[in-house]
């Protein structure tokens, strides 16, 4: 599908995009200076919860999360929405106004939106943010040795199934809200002061598929710990119930090619390491002698890490252990 447009725009002819379609990245970094890069991202989706104002929240803080992605602060954002002519506009409103409140938090600003008519309402954002040049964290710089922090438990996609077939607990959609609502801000601030080898965020793809994108980029193996992953309330208990999203069978399919699951955790389980995240937390390989100071940091940010695995050589492949 992307093969005209990389025949179209080829990356030698183009030397200011630093990150563009020559290397997927979390998002696009376009050179203006010598001291400034341009990031621009884009992401929009339909309702994950039922609430408008936290669906608002919600797909603004999954939006901004490809900038801190890659290390960068946000500038400003612009909405893009698709809303029924058949539903209370007063609903939009109150997306808007979920998404407009985590703007505001990340320092950044609302500029403008469009908005068409739509058989299912949808809503995210075009973002546009800011990072000098030498200071860019792709998903491609992780190194043998390096130790794997995460920075949000896992699950959202099973819990918000599990919300769809009225199948939840209402205390483990609340603790998701929460946590999809949470920017990556502070983690991307500590990632660059720790001097992060590579960062990506955990989205769609679920952990094993954003976690072999950045294997695959570093040309690494990575070895995460079944044990050590952690798992939102009521994850695991809806796995066990097959509260899947489509999604994680595609990614499973997909993905398993690159991964060998050693720790005998069963199918239910297996499958779960493949649940499409929404606004996930960032995924960082840092320093082993940095790991310990890197969890420091985050926690006295308010961030909880947790460590996850480490990086050894190899080819892109993910392995997991006990």
């Amino acid at each position: 599908m992307l093969r005209p447009l990389n025949e179209t725009f080829r990356p030698a002819d183009y030397p200011a995009l630093l990150v563009g379609l020559d290397a997927p990245d979390d998002a696009a970094v376009y050179q203006i200076n010598d001291q400034q890069a341009i990031i621009s991202t884009v992401d929009f989706f339909p309702p994950v919860v039922d609430d408008p104002y936290a669906f608002g929240a919600i797909a603004a803080a999954n939006a901004l999360s490809d900038v801190y992605a890659m290390g960068g602060e946000v500038l400003f954002a612009i909405n893009l929405a698709a809303f029924p002519d058949n539903l209370d506009t007063g609903i939009l409103s109150e997306i808007l106004r979920g998404g407009a409140d985590r703007v505001k938090e990340a320092g950044a600003v609302i500029a403008g939106g469009h908005t068409i008519k739509d058989k299912e309402p949808k809503y995210g954002l075009a973002v546009t943010g800011v990072v000098a040049p030498d200071k860019i964290i792709t998903k491609g710089g992780a190194q043998p040795g390096d130790v794997l922090i995460l920075t949000k438990p896992l699950g959202t996609g099973v819990i918000t199934t599990a919300l769809k077939r009225g199948q939840h607990e209402e205390s483990d959609v609340l603790a998701a809200v929460v946590s999809m609502s949470r920017l990556n801000r502070a983690a991307a601030q500590v990632a660059q002061s720790i001097g992060a080898h590579a960062l990506t965020d955990i989205t769609g793809y679920g952990l094993l598929g954003h976690a072999h994108e950045m294997a695959h980029l570093s040309g690494v193996d990575m070895v995460l710990s079944w044990s050590g992953l952690p798992w939102l309330p009521g994850a695991l208990r809806y796995a066990e119930s097959n509260c899947f999203p489509g999604g994680a069978t595609a990614n499973l399919e997909f993905y398993q090619q690159w991964v060998t699951v050693d720790a005998p955790i069963g199918e239910a389980n297996t499958l779960l390491l493949h649940d499409p995240q929404t606004s996930g937390g960032l995924l960082m390989s840092v320093m082993a002698s940095r790991a310990p100071a890197t969890l420091a940091e985050l926690a006295a940010r308010g961030v909880r890490g947790y460590s996850i695995g480490h990086v050894v050589e190899g080819t892109g492949r993910i392995r997991v252990e006990k």
